[in-house]
């Protein structure tokens, strides 16, 4: 992706938050790379490089800063990328999708060719498929070297590298120091005192503002009893896919001596069990999906503010579109909640969960369940479904979609290529252009999906006409989904209740 030297160094020489992630530059003096909010001193312009990738700066043979630690640079957010192909593709690689499969593999699950995959990669990010995910192996390791006390085949296993051989091998040849090297020069107290089988905690970093208070009165609001539940200011949630375990997620004021310090945004602490060590790449890009914390709220805001949908780009308030940790369950929630409310539909889904999910003993009293897979569903029959309370036509359209998630027809993974995904929903039984635009918006990912027929959406329109919505809507483009969840988060209470899809 061609960049603005002029603009990048500007930015740099700022330290401008907005544009952390956005781009990293590479000093030709110290053979390093950094975010633009490196607190190194600003190097001069003719020593700087400028790259839209880690990759393309590691490409290049820049080494990652140890002070700013490029790999915490939050990601980019899908309508960030000119290519959507290598979007999806970056996506999937960021989540380990190379880890076990091969770049072929991958790109069948995208529609395309290897050779058409290869080409969209490199002409968007600087590098071939497989130099993108050894960057997000790398950095993924030198976090853990960081940040746990693992032992280094442990992160090497987790990194998604086959052997430990392979992983020294790449980190000195990337980094030109060995994995001990760097964790003895990083050492902290808690590198020596956790005892074996401890919980891996990682931060996460994200561009401010977060709405963390509402962002957990939204997922306390649509909680599944068992699986997932919002105590204090944490939330905590167990997984089942692609293995078993639980996760607590809190938010973390800035630390520092200096005012500048303190004044920074401070980061999301993922807690995860040991069990979900060997699936931490997916794991952690659903977290981060799961809180929308790759989006750029004040650019949201500010196109927004520009369209005449906020009086000020401030009124957005930090606010994301959450994910979710399971895709298949968030769908599967969203048709049991057609036409009931929040706390209706949070109700089925407990039953449906109690039904047929799997006990599950948590660290916290609320997890107690893990949340059935869509094999599980596609073996189920439709009256199974249809005694927890729903009709029949909601228990044949959940059969349905289990059995089309799991022959592929239809594609739950964020990212994946919207138009079609929604066509291949409505195409189910009991599933509209609601539901589809819905789980667009939660599941997929996708910042421009819009359930135009929404009662409350209409009704903030002044009564338009799902038709008529649609072309008022082309304003906000492409953050409808934004507006869409600033729409309802502002909508009156009475409207609410009254709405046709109120379990939203």
């Amino acid at each position: 992706m061609p960049l603005d030297r002029s603009a990048c160094f500007r930015a740099l020489a700022a330290r401008d938050r907005r544009f952390d992630g956005v781009f990293f530059v590479g000093v030709t003096s110290t053979g390093v790379y950094c975010r633009p909010v490196c607190t190194s001193r600003t190097p001069r312009a003719a020593n700087c490089r400028f790259f839209s990738h880690p990759a393309a700066a590691e490409r290049s043979g820049f080494r990652p800063c140890l002070r700013c630690r490029p790999e915490l640079a939050p990601g980019h957010a899908p309508v960030d990328a000119s290519a959507a192909l290598a979007e999806r593709a970056a996506r999937a690689i960021a989540a380990g999708a190379l880890n076990e499969r091969s770049v072929e593999e991958l790109a069948s699950s995208l529609g395309v060719t290897a050779r058409h995959l290869r080409r969209a990669v490199d002409a968007q990010l600087g590098v071939s498929p497989i130099e993108l995910a050894t960057t997000h192996r790398l950095l993924l390791a030198k976090r853990l070297l960081h940040e746990s006390s693992l032992p280094v085949g442990q992160v090497a296993f987790a990194a998604g590298f086959a052997s430990l051989r392979r992983f020294n091998a790449a980190f000195h040849a990337q980094y030109r120091l060995n994995p001990t090297t760097l964790r003895r020069a990083a050492a902290t107290p808690h590198h020596a005192s956790a005892p074996p089988g401890a919980w891996i905690e990682l931060t996460l970093e994200y561009r401010p503002p977060l709405d963390w208070p509402g962002l957990l009165r939204y997922l306390a609001a649509r909680a599944t009893v068992g699986v997932e539940c919002v105590d204090g200011d944490a939330y905590y949630a167990t997984i089942n896919d692609p293995v078993p375990g639980e996760l607590v997620l809190t938010h973390r004021a800035r630390r520092g001596e200096t005012a500048a310090a303190r004044s920074m945004p401070g980061v999301v602490v993922a807690r995860l069990s040991p069990s979900l060590l060997p699936a931490l790449m997916p794991v952690l890009a659903r977290v981060r999906d799961l809180l929308d914390l790759d989006a750029d709220p004040r650019r949201i805001g500010q196109d927004l503010a520009r369209a005449g949908l906020l009086r000020h780009a401030s009124e957005l308030r930090g606010a994301r579109v959450p994910g979710t940790l399971d895709p298949f369950g968030l769908v599967v929630r969203t048709i049991l909640g057609q036409q009931v409310s929040v706390k209706g539909a949070s109700s089925l889904m407990a039953r449906f969960v109690e039904r047929f999910g799997t006990a599950y003993e948590g660290t916290h009293a609320g997890l107690t369940r893990l949340m059935p897979s869509c094999r599980t569903i596609a073996r189920a029959r439709a009256d199974d479904v249809a005694a927890l309370g729903v009709t029949r036509v909601r228990a044949e359209a959940i059969i349905a979609l289990a059995r089309a998630v799991c022959d592929g027809s239809v594609s739950l993974t964020p990212g994946a290529d919207a138009t079609r995904s929604i066509r291949a929903l409505v195409a189910l039984p009991g599933i509209g252009d609601w539901t589809a635009q819905y789980v667009a918006m939660r599941a997929l990912r996708w910042p421009d999906a819009f359930p135009a027929g929404d009662l409350v959406l209409r009704r903030a329109a002044g009564g338009l006409t799902p038709t008529q919505l649609l072309r008022h809507a082309e304003a906000w483009r492409p953050w409808r989904a934004y507006a869409a969840m600033h729409l309802w988060r502002t909508a009156p209470a009475p409207q609410m209740r009254n709405s046709s899809n109120a379990s939203r």
